[in-house]
């Protein structure tokens, strides 16, 4: 009668040896099979009875020796033995088990062993020659393993992977990684492995020492270091972080990193996470000295070479108080324009805050909002930045609204201000009425009626240095109503063995005349003739500008979809009635009576290639105005991306948010081995000073790239990249940066 429930106990806590391995042992599969539960064991009547079968029981009476022989299967309380021969010593109180032994806990993990020593207590012993497979993935080989008084497992020889040991063919391999150790300790009152002598081993080549080393049983979070951050960059030199994780309690926990670097002072971070039954938030925060002319290009004088606090802020949030209503929040803040991209935390140009009260249901929207924005563009005037607080927005819809149609209400407020600049307070209330029928034909047919009515108040509008941006001071108020008829006519039938679909559509858009440029223009600057706007009712973006006259557009979208490949494509144009001078910039597209063309074509073949075509045509000489293309082509192990953008609006305005610009990107993934491959990417700016007067580019400068090679397997992770940026922003400067990369599967996070 061997004890299960030791080796059980054993192999769920040798889960923890994911840091104990050993010199020596045989990782490998044993020949013994793992017992496999039988419907029909009925459980002991007691925690103490075990129920046992054999092919043969022998009793010695004088040495009172109970013998049980061949295939000898034990079974107590959903743990399982096998083993060729049980002994059970009635004098001495002593119980082993020899011959290719095999034992099952009920959470499936499965312990091998040559022989099992037990009191008959079957609480205390020891093994010899053990192999624990885990059921979550890893096995624990020991030369010798002992549970004593209180469940404290010692394994000693010990060790431990947690990857593959056999390879696609199902031969033998050397694992990627495994940890070794003189001796292991499992406290199952703590719930923690400590282990002594290790070492770590990668791919057979001799270990790195790990002098102490602990881990927690199963995937719980616990104390400790974590796997550290190695990186060298020109501007901080060799960057070393190492991360010390905090376990606070099951649903709240602290990260700690120091981080230090050659060329710079020290800087330490933080990260706090907590889950509620409400919600969860997570806050972190960096915090460093430096010299204050570090943050941008100036000179240096005593004045600005003291040191001075540099850090940023990050806490976001949401809470769900109801199935209607919830909070949400994100904050991010930085204490220069130049601090993230200096230690190369991020490469955003602008930090977006906004806190959000909601509430939803079937048919209503309520929020209430708060906006403000953090320019990190150097040069910028952060006192020119808008804050946005609050906007109140509510909606809500009739479905069986008049004649049948769908009726939609919205009211909304917004209030912006800034320190140096213009300020504004916007509140209008609208309603939009929507019938949709089809036709006998299969015409689809939609008729919309759109009113609004706005009421603005601007002060300091001569700081907006835009003029059509500006409207007038004071109070101001605009009516705005549309009318719109849309027709889609889909004609679907077979081509070459698969569903081809072409569909005309035809709108018709009339509105009165509508004073735009008394009113300021906040929200609706980057308007742009696009395939997702131009059967838009109103083509600007935002609620500041409204497009009005009448309007027809047409165009056409098409579908083919054959066995394994699907083409998608539209394309359109739109004509005003009235010739008047429209307030949309030249080279929108928009700003004649007849627009340009529009179009996006959309090819995919299989998993294997993915085309996306968007552009717009002059409608004078089809000159191309905008030519963007994203392809995908390769499969998930080797790939190459390409994007290629180009902006030739031709805009003589002095817009900031229409300036046009070229751009190429590439990436690409090549796996040249079954667990190795090559990656890189790079962007290169193509603009030039025909395109964009405020460039300074020369029609070919690099932004970035990167280039590296990386092994991953069941079970580790190893990479080197190299990547380096051409452009200098403030002590961000450009220049090399390399980064490696080391990761275990259950060791680190």
């Amino acid at each position: 009668m061997s004890r299960p429930a030791l080796l059980c106990t054993a192999a769920l806590s040798l889960t923890l040896l994911a840091c104990g391995a050993a010199r020596g042992q045989d990782l490998q599969d044993r020949a013994a099979a793992p017992p496999l539960p039988d419907q029909t064991e009925a459980a002991p009547r007691s925690d103490d009875e075990i129920d046992f079968s054999a092919a043969t029981l022998e009793y010695d009476s004088e040495a009172e020796i109970v013998t049980a022989s061949g295939d000898v299967r034990l079974f107590r309380q959903g743990e399982r033995l096998r083993a060729d021969q049980v002994v059970w010593n009635r004098q001495t109180g002593q119980v082993v088990a020899t011959g290719d032994i095999a034992v099952t806990n009920p959470q499936g993990d499965v312990a091998y062993g040559d022989r099992i020593e037990l009191t008959d207590t079957l609480r205390d012993g020891l093994v010899e020659n053990m192999l624990v497979v885990l059921d979550q993935g890893g096995r624990l080989a020991a030369r010798r393993g002992e549970r004593s008084e209180g469940g404290v497992i010692t394994v000693t020889d010990a060790a431990y992977t947690p990857c593959a040991v056999r390879n696609s063919q199902g031969c033998p391999k050397e694992p990627s990684f495994k940890l070794t150790a003189v001796r292991v300790v499992y406290d199952p009152q703590r719930e923690r492995i400590r282990y002594s002598g290790a070492q770590l081993s990668l791919f057979g080549l001799p270990g790195i020492p790990l002098p102490s080393f602990s881990h927690p049983i199963g995937g719980a979070a616990a104390q400790g270091v974590l796997t550290p951050d190695i990186r060298i960059d020109r501007v901080n030199g060799l960057a070393i972080a190492v991360p010390y994780h905090f376990d606070l309690a099951p649903n709240r926990d602290l990260t700690i990193t120091p981080r230090v670097y050659t060329n710079a002072l020290p800087m330490l971070s933080a990260e706090y996470r907590q889950l509620t039954d409400k919600g969860a938030f997570r806050v972190l925060g960096y915090g460093t000295y430096s010299r204050r002319s570090d943050d941008l290009l100036v000179s240096a004088t005593p004045d600005t070479s003291e040191q001075a606090f540099r850090g940023y802020f990050d806490a976001i949030g949401r809470y769900q108080f109801s199935p209607q209503w919830s909070a949400s929040a994100s904050i991010r803040l930085a204490s220069d324009q130049t601090f993230l991209r200096r230690y190369d935390l991020s490469r955003d140009d602008r930090l977006r805050n906004n806190v959000k009260v909601e509430r939803i249901d079937s048919d209503s929207y309520f929020a209430i909002n708060g906006w403000a924005v953090q320019t990190l563009r150097v040069g910028d005037n952060q006192a020119m930045q808008p804050i946005a607080f609050p906007e109140l927005d509510y909606r809500t819809r009739f479905s069986d609204g008049l004649v049948g149609g769908k009726v939609t209400l919205q009211v909304n407020t917004l209030a912006i201000g800034r320190d140096e600049g213009q300020d504004t307070q916007r509140a209008f209330a609208s309603a939009q009425w929507d019938i949709r029928r089809v036709t006998d034909w299969g015409q689809e047919v939609t008729l919309t009626g759109y009113a609004r009515g706005d009421l603005y108040n601007s002060v300091d509008t001569l700081l907006t240095s835009v003029e059509s941006y500006r409207g007038d001071e004071g109070f101001n108020a605009r009516a705005i109503g549309a009318v719109a008829l849309d027709v889609k006519w889909p004609l679907v039938g077979e081509f070459l063995g698969g569903t081809q679909r072409i569909t005309p559509r035809v709108q018709v858009v009339a509105s009165p005349r509508i004073d735009n440029l008394g009113v300021p223009n906040e929200d609706a600057r980057a308007v742009d003739l696009e395939d997702s706007n131009l059967f838009a009712l109103n083509r600007f973006p935002g609620y500041d500008r409204f497009e009005d006259s009448t309007r027809f557009t047409y165009g056409v979208d098409y579908a083919l979809d054959l066995p394994g490949i699907a083409i998608s494509a539209n394309v359109g144009q739109s004509y005003r009635l009235t010739d008047r001078q429209t307030l949309l910039p030249d080279g929108t597209g928009l700003d004649d009576q007849f627009s340009d063309f529009v179009g996006r074509t959309d090819i995919r073949f299989r998993d294997f290639v993915s085309v996306i075509h968007r552009y717009r045509l002059d409608k004078d000489g089809f000159a191309i105005r905008r030519n963007e293309v994203d392809a995908t082509i390769g499969t998930r192990r080797t790939y190459i991306l390409a994007g290629y953008l180009r902006l030739n609006r031709d805009i003589t305005a002095a817009l900031e948010d229409l300036r046009d610009r070229e751009e190429a990107r590439v990436g690409a993934r090549v796996q040249f081995a079954r667990f190795w491959s090559a990656f890189g990417s790079a962007t290169v700016d193509l603009t030039n000073r025909d395109e964009d007067p405020l460039s300074i580019a020369d029609g070919f400068d690099p932004v970035r790239h990167r280039l590296g090679v990386a092994y991953e397997d069941d079970c580790l992770r190893l990479g080197v990249t190299w990547k380096r940026d051409y452009v200098d922003t403030g002590d961000a400067r450009r220049g090399n940066s390399y980064l490696l990369t080391l990761a275990f599967t259950n060791l680190g996070r």
